[in-house]
Order: structure tokens, then C-alpha cells, then sequence
């Protein structure tokens, strides 16, 4: 099992301290305290130093439900800032696009920080198979499902792909679609739709991907009230994954959030899913504050063929 985080060259994102269910972020220039459940330890700073940094706090409010559904609050602002801004990701000399963040009611900003790693993954995996399909005259098809504003979409576009970016809300895909723009991309194929609905139409239709990530969250619907629950839905559509991914020279990501899921379970999933044909390399994603504490977030499990 692998331990991954954001890479040290990534300048516009820092967790500078974490506990008491919170953490202290910086995002570019500005600095946010935002809920964080898995934080049980305690901070390591003061609540007046955190909030003398701090540019703005987000209030929960009711804080969790009992089925772990995130409810809406407010941000409490400290210091003057924007409600929208833009920072920078990048990893390498050559993986670099921009992010619009901006300030929501169930304390997200437009990015999730530990997935960076991920990103880094799929990058790689489209520069190793484009040559490949160069040879077939058409690039490596990407199909980036659950893909809120885009990160991994422009990960794979920058890397050379033809990216189909699915999301069941059209908000979030609007601005994954201002995020392409600002990074100077183009040609991502945005889709509203049901990520399960969608991608059983494609199996229909005999469609194959040679990427496909998956980041599904524990509760949603789709754009016509489809019901997604994650621990009902997700093993059915990772079989309809594996009818539509490329049997060769092909890659899946899939990452999960729930609590209670594990990389051994995401791994097990896949294994059963797709079969034992490729190389899987499952772990956790988790980001170190400035302390050296290591905040888990979430479990992934990648196969390569």
C-alpha cells in the first residue's frame, strides 16, 4: 500500500496546521480554516494564531449529519480577500495548468488538494501511451467521470489526450470548463449526465476509453434525480467500466471518500471488477502539514494495462 501526497514543487497550496476537526490551508496569497473530521488531534498553533493568519473561516454550522452528509454553511471573513481567485498547480517543468477557486457553501473552494498525486499518475500515463496511439492516428480517449471542476480533466488534456469530462452537475462543469480556459486548453467534451446512465450507453454502444478516473462521492444525483449511493452503485459501475476500457495501453483511477472505505476494499473492487490482467497499485492519499502530521483524506486503487 503506497502513501502519497502533493509534490514540494506545488507552491500555490500549503497546509500549515491541522486539529480539533479543523485544518489551516493556503490557497495562493490567502489563507482558510475549513472543517476537517479526520482531524482528532489537536492543533498545534493557537486559535489566535490561526486566526491572525487566516483570511476567512468557514461555519459549519450543524456540522455532520448522521448519515456523514456535509452540511451548508457560511464563511466568516477575517481579512479582506476575493470571493474567486486563481492559483497555479504544478508539478513538473512541463504539468502546470490554473485553478479558479472560489468560496461555496459546503466549505469545498473549487479543488481538492490531495489529489494532486493523481493527477501526476494520469499526466504520466497519457505522455507513456500517446506515441502508441500516434501509430493509429488519433490520441488516447480519457473519460473522467464524477469530474467536478476538472483538475484531472486537465491533467490528461495537457498530457496530449481527447478528454470527455462528465459531470451531473452543470454548475461544477461550467467551471471545470473556465478552468480549461484559463490554463489555454481546449477540446475537452463536457457532458451533464448520470455517471452510471452514461457510461452503460456507452458500453451499448461498444465505445472504449483508454483512461478512465473515477472519483465518486457517497451520495449524489443525477441531472434527471437519478439516485447514486456509493456503497449500491459503485460495484456496478466499475463492471460497466471494464466493458469500456481498452484491454491494452489503457489505465483506471479510481479513488473513494466515504469513511469506512479502505485501499483494500478499492483494490478488492477493482480486482473483481476488471480482473487480474495489468498491474494495480492501490494506497492512501494524504497531505503533511507544517507539524509533520499526516492527514489521511481519501483511498485510491490504479490499474495499468
Amino acid at each position: 500500500m503506497l502513501l502519497e501526497s502533493p509534490s514540494e514543487n506545488w507552491n500555490d497550496y500549503q497546509l500549515i496546521d491541522s486539529g480539533n476537526f479543523e485544518k489551516l490551508e493556503r490557497f495562493g496569497k490567502y489563507v482558510l480554516i475549513r472543517p476537517e473530521p479526520k482531524a482528532l488531534w489537536d492543533k498545534g498553533l493557537s486559535d489566535n494564531e490561526w486566526n491572525k493568519m487566516a483570511n476567512t473561516k468557514f461555519d459549519q454550522g450543524g456540522g455532520f449529519s448522521t448519515a456523514g452528509k456535509e452540511e451548508s454553511g457560511s464563511w466568516q471573513r477575517l481579512k479582506k480577500m476575493p470571493d474567486q481567485w486563481i492559483i497555479k498547480y504544478q508539478s513538473s517543468n512541463l504539468l502546470k495548468f490554473n485553478l479558479r477557486l472560489g468560496l461555496t457553501s459546503f466549505k469545498h473552494v473549487g479543488v481538492f488538494p490531495e489529489q494532486a498525486p493523481n493527477w501526476d499518475f494520469i499526466y504520466k500515463q497519457v505522455c507513456k501511451i500517446v506515441p502508441i496511439y500516434k501509430e493509429e492516428k488519433r490520441l488516447p480517449k480519457v473519460l473522467n467521470l464524477f469530474a467536478y471542476t476538472g483538475a484531472a480533466s486537465l491533467a490528461a488534456r495537457m498530457a496530449g489526450a481527447d478528454v470527455t469530462h462528465l459531470d451531473s452537475v452543470k454548475q461544477v462543469v461550467n467551471w471545470a470548463h473556465e478552468n480549461q480556459n484559463i490554463s489555454s486548453l481546449d477540446n475537452i467534451r463536457w457532458v451533464v449526465e448520470d455517471a452510471l446512465k452514461f457510461a452503460k450507453r456507452e458500453a451499448k454502444r461498444g465505445n472504449h476509453y483508454d483512461g478512465l478516473i473515477l472519483d465518486p462521492p457517497a451520495y449524489g444525483h443525477g441531472p434527471s434525480g437519478e439516485r447514486w449511493k456509493l456503497d449500491e452503485s459503485l460495484y456496478e459501475l466499475l463492471k460497466v467500466c471494464a466493458s469500456i476500457l481498452s484491454p491494452k495501453n489503457s489505465f483506471l483511477v479510481v479513488n473513494l471518500y466515504s469513511n469506512g472505505y479502505s485501499a483494500m476494499l478499492a483494490d478488492t473492487l477493482v480486482k473483481c471488477a476488471f480482473g487480474d490482467k495489468g498491474q494495480r497499485t492501490s494506497g492512501e492519499l494524504m497531505i503533511t502539514d507544517d507539524l509533520g502530521r499526516n492527514l489521511p483524506l481519501s483511498v485510491f486503487t490504479r490499474l495499468e494495462r
